[in-house]
C-alpha cells in the first residue's frame, strides 16, 4: 500500500532547527505514513537545502512567502493526505501511531497538534495553553501547531493564499470541515517570544489576528510582525 502523507515544510535559513524536526519524523517510515518530505525554500543562504538534500527530501524553492511557499509545496505534493510543519516544530515521539489511528477513520477530517514550547515555566505554558483552546474552541490553530488534512479538502477550500502572514488562518477557515485536536505535542521554539517579552509578543500576536479579521493587508501585517 503507497504511503498516505506528503510533509510539507517551508524553510528559510533553517540550518539550525531542521535536522531536529526531520529527525523526528523518522519514525514515520517504518510506520508506512511518509510517502514524501517536500522542503518549500523561500531562498536560504545557508544550510538549509543542503541538509533537505541529505536527508532524502525533495525541495522546491521560490520567493519568501509563507503562504506562497506553501502553496508550491503542496502543489508539488503526491500524498492523499498532508502534514504542513514549520522548520522549529518537533514532534513528540509517538506521533506516527496516532497519526496513522486518525488516518484509518473512515470520516477522519483535518487535524492538528498541541502546541507546547522548549522552554519551561509559567508564561510558556500560559502562551501554549491559551494557543491549543483558541484551535480548539474557535478553530484557529496557526501554523505552529501543524496542520494534517486530506488534499482533497485542501483543494476544495483553495489552498494557502500565496501571503507572507495569516496563511494558516486563511486555510483552516476555508475549509468546511471542523477540526480534529490530536493528543501529540508539537514543540517548537520559543525564540520570538523570549526576544519580545512572553506577554508582549502574545499580545501583538493577538492584536495581529484582530487586524487580520478586519481586513488589514497581510503584507502590512507581516512588516509590522517583523518588526
Amino acid at each position: 500500500m503507497t504511503a498516505k502523507i506528503s510533509i510539507i515544510i517551508p524553510t528559510l535559513n533553517a540550518e539550525g532547527n531542521l535536522p531536529q524536526c526531520l529527525t523526528a519524523l523518522i519514525e514515520g517510515l517504518p510506520a508506512g505514513l511518509i510517502r514524501e518530505v517536500i522542503v518549500s525554500d523561500g531562498g536560504s543562504t545557508d544550510a538549509t537545502r543542503k541538509i533537505a538534500d541529505a536527508t532524502g527530501a525533495d525541495v522546491v524553492t521560490g520567493p519568501a512567502s509563507r503562504g506562497g511557499q506553501l502553496r508550491r509545496g503542496a502543489a508539488a505534493a503526491r500524498g492523499q493526505w498532508l502534514m504542513v510543519l514549520h522548520a522549529d516544530t518537533v514532534l513528540d515521539p509517538g506521533w506516527s501511531q496516532v497519526v496513522g489511528g486518525h488516518l484509518d477513520m473512515p470520516d477522519a477530517g483535518p487535524a492538528f497538534f498541541q502546541l507546547s514550547f522548549r522552554a519551561t515555566g509559567l508564561m510558556p505554558a500560559w502562551v501554549a495553553g491559551w494557543a491549543n483552546l483558541r484551535a480548539r474552541v474557535f478553530g484557529l490553530p496557526y501554523g505552529d501547531q501543524g496542520l494534517l488534512l486530506r488534499t482533497t479538502d485542501y483543494h476544495k477550500a483553495g489552498g494557502y493564499p500565496d501571503q507572507p502572514l495569516m496563511e494558516d488562518v486563511a486555510l483552516v477557515r476555508a475549509l468546511k470541515k471542523p477540526l480534529t485536536p490530536l493528543p501529540v505535542r508539537a514543540v517548537t521554539s520559543p525564540e520570538r517570544y523570549q526576544k519580545s517579552g512572553w506577554l508582549r509578543r502574545g499580545a501583538h500576536n493577538l492584536w495581529t489576528l484582530a487586524r487580520y479579521f478586519a481586513g488589514t493587508d497581510p503584507k502590512d501585517l507581516a512588516q509590522a510582525y517583523r518588526r
